[in-house]
């Protein structure tokens, strides 16, 4: 079985088609770097509208079964940054772990990472991730995270994910 994996960028300018969206490109090319088993990334690029986030998860989730959805944009401060509202509302359980080693990462670049709001959360059987808007900063969330996600998906007795050990290596508990 090829895992799913969704990509949502949550941003009204690169929705709209005002610039190109960098953020869920470099999600899906971290991706391809990370796992040597096949995957099928499911993208989206929508506005930062707490319904529509909600809405999206829960497609990606509920109808397209993606075994773990990834998000980038909506977790700073600004009003319209609903990404984690719109996730805690459609997880049945939150994963707070994940932000905090996603912030205590970021802080050793930038002082700002502690308004950052990323966080994570299990719906069912899935696993949704928020990352920050910049792609440097997806790829330095992910490197921290993501040796973690492999282990969480077969915990939800989702798809094996096998890492490119070359690049990163999943955490599994020797047997």
């Amino acid at each position: 079985m090829i895992a799913k994996i969704g990509i949502v960028t949550t941003s009204d300018r690169a929705s709209a088609g005002i610039y190109e969206d960098l953020s869920g490109r470099a999600i899906i090319d971290t991706l391809k770097d990370y796992l040597k088993s096949s995957f099928e990334p499911v993208y989206r690029c929508i506005s930062d509208d707490k319904d529509t986030i909600e809405d999206t998860l829960k497609d990606l989730i509920d109808n397209e079964k993606c075994c773990l959805v990834v998000t980038t944009g909506g977790t700073g401060p600004a009003l319209r940054d609903v990404t984690p509202e719109a996730t805690e509302a459609v997880c049945d359980r939150m994963m707070p772990g994940f932000g905090e080693l996603m912030r205590s990462v970021s802080l050793q670049y930038v002082p700002t990472a502690i308004l950052s709001r990323q966080t994570a959360g299990l719906r069912g059987t899935s696993l949704i991730v928020n990352l920050p808007g910049k792609p440097k900063s997806i790829r330095e969330c992910l490197d921290a995270v993501f040796p973690a996600i492999p282990y969480c998906i077969d915990l939800m007795e989702g798809p094996y994910l096998e890492t490119n050990e070359e690049v990163i290596k999943a955490f599994r508990p020797k047997k």
